[in-house]
């Protein structure tokens, strides 16, 4: 039986994938890589080490991540204090759904606290939320299990008790990993086979998951 559903953030409850390509991309050339749109699709919801490790790999030790990240979340900031941040569509009506029958929820992202929750505020969906574990509050981010463990012991539920909403594959190794239900919302990227396999669902937008939730009441599965 589901308990509660646990939230990625970034392209999976708000439209903001589309805008870390673009300013990973802007940084990046800023200091004379040449980043591109694969190269950032492979680092989504990564653990910051694993990413700099990656991405040092492919532009060589001269590639200074803190800087380059740091500059990208200037970037990206800057542009949501002028322009906003778009909610990914059904949203409101699955957080509507959820806290009227009772689920516990959760953000489970790899930003960290103070960011997540300036963009939660922003959407003003915070008050959805029971808890908010960012990546920096674990030993190991996505894709290792650690942050969707953290949730499921701060909700207190078993991980079989919950289900995991993710856009990106490293997203959905860690939920799956973590023995999380798994349920794919695509945002840059299709699953492929082998993600496939591992998924409980696939849907379109969020506010599909309520027939999903009511087709699994006081079921085993």
């Amino acid at each position: 039986m589901v308990k509660a559903v646990i939230f990625d953030m970034d392209g999976l409850m708000i439209d903001t994938e589309k805008l870390l390509m673009r300013f990973w991309i802007e940084s990046a050339e800023s200091f004379g890589f040449d980043m591109t749109r694969e190269d950032v699709l492979s680092i989504r919801s990564l653990a910051g080490k694993l990413t700099e490790a990656k991405l040092k790999k492919r532009f060589g030790e001269d590639f200074d991540y803190q800087k380059v990240r740091a500059k990208r979340i200037e970037l990206m900031n800057n542009y949501i204090l002028k322009y906003g941040i778009e909610k990914k569509k059904g949203l409101d009506e699955l957080l509507v759904y959820l806290k009227d029958n009772g689920y516990k929820t959760a953000v489970a992202t790899a930003t960290d606290l103070k960011r997540a929750s300036m963009y939660l505020d922003i959407i003003n969906v915070t008050k959805y939320f029971d808890k908010i574990v960012c990546a920096t509050m674990v030993q190991n981010g996505k894709p290792h299990p650690d942050i969707y463990l953290r949730a499921c012991e701060e909700l207190d539920v078993l991980p079989c008790e919950a289900i995991a909403l993710e856009d990106s594959p490293n997203g959905i190794i860690s939920a799956h990993s973590a023995g999380c239900k798994a349920v794919m919302v695509p945002d840059l990227s299709e699953p492929d086979e082998e993600l496939r396999k591992i998924l409980f669902r696939r849907i379109d937008s969020l506010d599909l998951l309520v027939e999903v939730l009511e087709n699994t009441k006081n079921q085993i599965i």
